[in-house]
C-alpha cells in the first residue's frame, strides 16, 4: 500500500474530486515520479469505490501526468517527457496570447493585482513556502488571462499547466525563483505601459526558461 496521506472525499461529485486529489498529490511531489498507483490502494485512502479513482487514473493518464500499460503498470510519469515539452509550448504561445489581448486592457487596479501577486510570491520564496508561491504565480498570470476574455484559452491552460508544476515546485524552491520575481516585474512594468511587445517577450522568456533554467 501506497505510504501517503490523503483525505477522504466528502463531496459529492467523486470522480472529479478523485481527479482534483490526485493530480494535485502528483504535482506536489506527494506521488513522485515512478510512483505505482493502484486504485484499491487509493480508492481505500480517499474513501471511495474504485470506479472513480479508474476514472481519475484515465483522465489523468489523458493528461499525460500518469503512464499506463495495460495489464502491465500504472504509474506516475516522469518529470521531463514530451508530453511536458509539448504542454510547455502550448502553455507559452496562449501566455503569449493572452498578454497581448490584454496590454491594452490593462487598468490600475490590475496593474496594482499583479504587483501585490509579485509581492506574495517573493515573501513566498523567502519563506520557502512553495505552494503559497505556485499560488500567488498563478494569481499574477491569471490577470491577463482574465483580461483577454476568451474561454478556450482558459480552459486549455487549465488542463496543460498542471504537467509543468512540479518543473515550477523546483523552480521556487532553487535561487532560480529571483529571476521569476525580477521577470514579473518587467512583464508588469510592460503591461503598465501598454508595451505589447516586451510584455509579450517576457512572458515567453517566463514560460521558455521554466525547462531552459534548470
Amino acid at each position: 500500500m501506497l505510504d501517503v496521506s490523503l483525505s477522504k472525499v466528502s463531496r459529492p461529485l467523486l470522480r472529479d474530486e478523485a481527479y482534483d486529489r490526485i493530480r494535485r498529490a502528483i504535482v506536489d511531489g506527494t506521488l513522485p515520479p515512478g510512483a505505482p498507483l493502484r486504485d484499491a490502494d487509493l480508492a481505500d485512502q480517499l474513501g471511495l469505490s474504485k470506479a472513480p479513482v479508474r476514472e481519475a487514473l484515465r483522465r489523468l493518464t489523458d493528461d499525460g501526468l500518469v503512464d499506463q500499460k495495460p495489464q502491465s503498470y500504472t504509474r506516475v510519469s516522469e518529470v521531463m517527457s514530451p508530453d511536458v515539452l509539448d504542454a510547455r509550448e502550448i502553455v507559452r504561445v496562449l501566455h503569449e496570447f493572452a498578454v497581448r489581448q490584454a496590454a491594452t486592457r490593462c487598468g490600475p487596479q490590475d496593474i496594482a493585482a499583479m504587483r501585490a501577486a509579485n509581492d506574495r510570491f517573493a515573501r513566498a520564496i523567502e519563506a520557502r513556502d512553495i505552494a503559497a508561491a505556485v499560488q500567488a504565480d498563478d494569481e499574477l498570470h491569471d490577470v491577463p488571462v482574465r483580461l483577454a476574455g476568451n474561454a478556450a484559452v482558459a480552459a486549455t491552460l487549465d488542463r496543460y499547466t498542471p504537467l509543468l508544476r512540479r518543473l515550477e515546485h523546483a523552480r521556487f524552491s532553487s535561487t532560480l525563483a529571483w529571476n521569476s520575481v525580477e521577470r514579473h516585474t518587467r512583464l508588469i512594468d510592460a503591461l503598465e505601459a501598454h508595451d505589447t511587445e516586451t510584455a509579450v517577450e517576457v512572458i515567453s522568456t517566463i514560460w521558455t526558461d521554466l525547462l531552459e533554467d534548470r
